[in-house]
């Protein structure tokens, strides 16, 4: 276990947002997490817990007046296997990508167009994460975890996670910071099918001149990651948390009323009374695509994000996402909501 005191973030949310935290708790497994849960509690006055993952979702507004928790657990182990599937565990702190790249190495499929999303396995498995059509709750069997509030171990059951657009269990009030996850269990398939009906992916392979008959996952997560780094800024170079913004779940109502300015509005059938638009296109359509306040602007190629030109403090970031915020709300009635945590006092 590592334990640093007054230790910058920089290096910890993808921002690159500089603040920094009282305590920083470096863990490596299980035990270590609850030996420092346990000294924790008995102290005289606890400061305020934070668990995070890779920090590619996180936006900072200050400092952090209390603990920071990251894991550092990054075991790999099948649990189980037959001829057609695999059950394997995966350790919170391995990075996402990193695995959905171990996973295909090793015949195991179903991740790869979730390629490249950055951040670790357990804020995957807290976010639900999704990319072309895909969620990584889709796969995810069960989810180890240990309480903050008394140490305690706890699995949790694909069903009891309740998977939907974004969210997980460990997102609504109940459950929402005192949990750390400690391990994720994937159910991924021995044969590969390409799911190829989000996002331009069969347009994408044409382009390249891969047929899908000869399509492998390599290939697939080649055209994958090709595609994102097109579109989206590489957070090592410029500082950003992916898409900021959820695309809004609105009734056919509302999408008809746009569709009389907008007949071309793209948009994704949900169920028979709610379809998604794409939040980015809004953002475009009220001219932010590119936009700069200040130290913080709206990605040019993908309104969706929102990037740090450099020295952008998280509440520079915070007033350019209000002000997509009321640019989207005044020109659609539509109210964007992010996607990426913000800590602090709003």
């Amino acid at each position: 276990m590592t334990d640093l005191e007054n230790c910058s973030l920089r290096e910890y949310n993808t921002f690159g947002i500089d603040v920094r935290t009282r305590q920083l708790v470096m863990y490596s497994s299980v035990s270590e997490l609850q030996s420092f849960l346990d000294q924790y509690h008995h102290s005289a006055v606890p400061a305020p817990l934070l668990h995070i993952g890779g920090g590619s979702n996180l936006l900072f507004l200050s400092d952090f007046p209390g603990i920071i928790l990251f894991s550092q657990i990054k075991d790999i182990e099948v649990l189980s296997e037959d001829e057609d599937s695999v059950l394997v565990s995966v350790g919170a702190g391995v990075t996402h990508d990193d695995f959905v790249q171990y996973a295909i190495d090793n015949g195991w499929y179903g991740l790869e167009n979730l390629s490249l999303i950055p951040g670790q396995v357990g804020a995957a498995a807290v976010q639900n994460i999704g990319a072309y059509g895909i969620e990584a709750g889709d796969f995810i069997d069960s989810v180890h975890t240990i309480s903050l509030l008394d140490g305690s171990e706890k699995t949790w059951s694909h069903d009891e996670l309740t998977y939907s657009y974004r969210h997980s269990i460990f997102k609504d009030d109940s459950a929402r910071g005192l949990y750390a996850v400690c391990h994720v269990c994937y159910q991924l398939s021995k044969s590969f099918t390409p799911y190829l009906e989000y996002g331009g992916l069969k347009e994408s392979l044409r382009q390249i001149g891969i047929s899908e008959k000869k399509l492998t996952a390599d290939k697939l997560r080649s055209v994958i990651i090709r595609t994102r780094r097109s579109k989206l800024p590489d957070p090592k170079v410029t500082g950003n948390a992916g898409s900021f913004f959820m695309n809004p779940v609105v009734g056919n109502d509302t999408l008809q009323k746009i569709q009389t300015r907008y007949p071309d509005v793209p948009y994704f059938v949900v169920d028979t009374a709610h379809v998604k638009i794409p939040a980015g296109w809004l953002i475009e359509q009220c001219g932010w695509k590119g936009k700069t306040l200040g130290h913080a602007a709206v990605h040019d190629r993908q309104a969706l994000v929102l990037v740090n030109k450099g020295g952008a403090t998280g509440r520079d970031i915070l007033t350019l996402c209000q002000a997509v915020q009321n640019a989207v709300f005044t020109k659609f009635g539509i109210r964007l909501i992010p996607e990426v945590n913000i800590i602090g006092r709003i």
